[in-house]
């Protein structure tokens, strides 16, 4: 089952690169939403055999292939990956579905997209560390072409600088897995296997240090982040969802994958100054949005901010704080696209992202009402309101961080007050305000340009509502991972909930500590 998920959208790619240059271009398009959705089918086929009480790996495959090089075919899911799979497959087809009809090159397009999809499913799948490797790497030039072919402008640059740091972070990575090799008596790259290895700990310092800066670069952190708002700026609004729903979810990932599990020790000793990295992260990244004029650039660096929140709950290392963390990681993928995707709206009907240009898009006559509204939504979700996806997420990595790094988890709380800042100086200028006369009238939004909006907006609003139906995949995961960690000092009175052999509706008096 699992291959079928990385291989199909490959092959759908390659139909869809093949197809007669005589098919119309709305034909190609809707043969691609067509290859995609069926992958969204397929991947919801996985989580409807999924076994919520299991922490362990699920539908196992195995295969050798190149055994001398310690490079075998292995895939597993457990917690961790489910969300993510289905976030990567549901944000694909909303790629698809966002982009223009007239768009060029169409076959390239749509098929690097079905490529990236198949990519990343193998990185969130793969339990053999070279063979994430491989599939880490897969996504590098398809993401280069769909900025540099169908970029903006400084397209080429931006690019460059995607193509030149994203390399950079795959040299890192690969070695740190060598690494592990080279110093333990591993037999093979298999993730179980180097997982049972025992490192010292100035190697385990070392090792991190270079996955850490490996997947920083991916997440973005700060300082790692410089290549964000160039290259999201420039991508054209598909690219823009995928790059900041679905790729900066690897880096994240392979921090728990790989950095918490395989240096137990290190991670422990480190784990304050990687809280006190992800507030700089946070408050930076909230700074420097509310300082920008272009709301695609202001929502490029709320991205930086909101990834940090994931690293403090990886920090702290307590069961609320990772399952938070693992919550963090699907909102944020679904309100970040949300947000890029009425953006582009608002850029084609407008024709400016400009902040000191655009007004009064809320007139309900002349201006672009239904998409203000759903901007406000995003907005509110994205500052953490109650009732929407966002703040139960932040809500668990919040509590569950607080007592083992209070400090930290004060200054984050801060941190999302400024989001609520930038945001209202987002909408304040674009919503409302008097409609600038010299505009009469703007394009109508049709309703097949709002059916993205209005699926991710629908997904904010019910796992806001009912946050079990998120948290319940990751609970049991996140159980065996924190339960296998060393306890530092930070942890030891740390909350942490309750492990129940049937899961259920998470509810705050789940909590063994008193509720907030």
């Amino acid at each position: 089952m699992l291959s079928v998920l990385i291989w199909f959208p490959c092959i759908a790619a390659l139909i869809i690169a093949l197809l007669p240059q005589s098919i119309a271009v709305h034909k190609v398009r809707q043969a691609s939403l067509f290859l995609s959705g069926a992958t969204v089918l397929l991947t919801l086929g996985v989580v409807s055999k999924f076994d919520l009480s299991s922490s362990t790996l699920q539908f196992q495959e195995s295969l050798h292939w190149l055994t001398d090089l310690g490079l075998d075919y292995q895939l597993g899911v457990d917690g961790l990956s489910l969300p993510l799979l289905v976030l990567n497959s549901l944000l694909a087809w909303i790629a698809i579905y966002s982009s223009r009809v007239e768009t060029k090159r169409p076959r390239l397009f749509y098929a690097l997209i079905l490529l990236i999809n198949g990519g990343v499913a193998g990185a969130f799948l793969a339990q053999n560390l070279l063979l994430f490797f491989l599939f880490y790497e897969v996504e590098l030039i398809p993401f280069y072409l769909l900025i540099s072919i169908w970029g903006a402008a400084k397209q080429g640059s931006a690019a460059t600088k995607f193509l030149l740091y994203t390399a950079t972070s795959g040299g890192l990575i690969l070695a740190g897995f060598l690494g592990l090799i080279w110093f333990s008596d591993a037999s093979s790259f298999s993730y179980e296997i180097v997982r049972e290895q025992t490192l010292p700990l100035n190697i385990q310092y070392v090792l991190l240090i270079l996955l850490l800066l490996g997947f920083g670069i991916k997440t973005p952190l700060v300082p790692l982040h410089t290549w964000l708002p160039d290259t999201y700026v420039a991508a054209s609004t598909p690219v823009a969802i995928l790059l900041g729903g679905v790729l900066a979810k690897l880096g994240t990932y392979g921090i728990f994958r790989f950095c918490m599990p395989l240096f137990p020790e290190a991670w422990s000793a480190l784990s304050p100054i990687l809280a006190t990295w992800a507030i700089v992260s946070v408050l930076y990244g909230a700074l420097a949005a509310i300082a920008q004029k272009d709301i695609k650039r202001m929502v490029a660096y709320s991205s930086v901010g909101h990834m940090g929140y994931i690293l403090l709950g990886a920090a702290a290392q307590t069961q609320l704080s990772v399952v938070g963390a693992i919550s963090q990681m699907f909102a944020h993928g679904l309100i970040l696209a949300l947000l890029f995707h009425l953006v582009g709206l608002i850029e084609t009907k407008v024709g400016t992202r400009d902040l000191e240009v655009l007004n009064g898009l809320m007139n309900p006559v002349r201006g672009l009402p239904l998409i203000s509204a759903l901007l406000v939504l995003a907005g509110m979700a994205s500052a953490g309101i109650p009732g929407l996806v966002g703040f139960i997420a932040e809500f668990l990595v919040f509590q569950g961080s607080y007592t083992a790094f209070p400090i930290q988890t004060l200054l984050s709380v801060v941190g999302t007050g400024l989001t609520a800042v930038y945001f209202v100086i987002l909408l304040n200028r674009t919503c409302f305000g008097r409609l600038d006369s010299s505009r009469a009238y703007y394009p109508k939004v049709e309703w097949n340009e709002r059916i993205p909006a209005l699926i991710l907006t629908l997904l904010i609003i019910v796992l806001g509502l009912q946050p079990a139906w998120l948290v319940r995949w990751s609970e049991p995961t996140t159980t065996a991972l924190v339960a296998a960690a060393p306890l530092s000092p930070q942890r030891s009175q740390a909350w942490v909930m309750k492990v129940e052999p049937d899961p259920i509706p998470f509810s705050v008096s789940t909590l063994t500590s008193p509720s907030l």
